[in-house]
């Protein structure tokens, strides 16, 4: 399965719009392109895999792998990227500005759902992003 995130970059944050097997899912939020730095920065474009991870704070969510210079990338739940995430992707149903949207938990629940049907499939989910 592949998860695509189409990017559009600015100062204050970054925006996109997923796409699962090339159908239209929904949004996404990240952080600004800080050179890739930790904790301040989105991830590089590239490919990645995913994979099912489970903790406590945030259910049940996934983990993008093969970041380069970087760990424990998730993507969970959010509605605000600076004050929400510290590096991470968050879906989005609606953008209400830039790295900011409405209704994450409830395309964060679809999109995982999705992948951990894939997963249990045997299914490689592989994250694409670029702009």
């Amino acid at each position: 399965m592949k998860v695509l995130i189409q990017r559009s970059y600015f100062k204050e944050g970054t925006n996109g719009a997923l796409f699962i097997n090339g159908q239209f899912l929904g949004f996404a939020i990240e952080l600004p392109w800080v050179n890739n730095q930790r904790t301040v920065s989105c991830i590089p474009e590239g490919e990645h895999t995913l994979k099912a991870r489970f903790s406590t704070k945030f259910g049940h969510h996934l983990q993008v792998l093969e970041v380069k210079n970087r760990s424990l990338i998730l993507i969970h739940a959010a509605n605000d990227a600076k004050q929400e995430l510290q590096g991470c992707i968050a879906p989005v149903s609606q953008l209400t500005g830039i790295g900011k949207g409405t209704h994450s938990k409830v395309l964060h629940q679809k999109l995982v759902s999705l992948c951990y049907q894939a997963f249990d499939r045997n299914e490689h989910v592989q994250l694409i992003i670029k702009s």
